[in-house]
């Protein structure tokens, strides 16, 4: 056999590539406004869906909105009147800073602390690189 024909039967034994799926699903945000205050629903299952502590992410989002916010239960409130574009957008950010892998673009990240620095390490390629604070 020549060296095509080899290469050809090894690309029919390998599975099928699925072009166009997100591995990433993220679920829409459930929020609303009640008086001066902006509540996210369904904040603990989209921090479960990034893999992320919801800590974490009521804090970035706290600093981003320059509005304080508080865990309750499920839900996350925060003293804002904000739109929820922009709500969505500085979400969007954290994403793309904080989950996202800069080298391969995967979602299979999670946030290691050393010493003081806090890095993103992706488990699908290995790269790992600091995140600001």
């Amino acid at each position: 056999m020549d060296y095509d024909k080899l290469l050809d039967q090894a690309y029919k034994k390998l599975p099928e590539k699925e072009e166009g799926e997100a591995r990433l699903e993220i679920p829409k945000m459930e929020l609303f406004k009640e008086g001066n205050q902006v509540i996210i629903k369904n904040f603990q299952q989209i921090a479960q869906a990034i893999r992320r502590d919801p800590k974490h992410l009521l804090k970035y989002l706290s600093k981003e909105l320059a509005a304080p916010g508080t865990l309750d239960g499920k839900r996350a409130k925060f003293q804002t009147k904000a739109m929820r574009s922009m709500i969505e957008k500085k979400f969007d950010n954290y994403v793309k800073e904080m989950v996202i892998c800069k080298e391969c673009d995967r979602p299979d990240t999670k946030l290691v602390k050393e010493g003081r620095i806090t890095f993103i390490k992706c488990e699908a390629c290995g790269a790992k690189y600091a995140v600001k604070s």
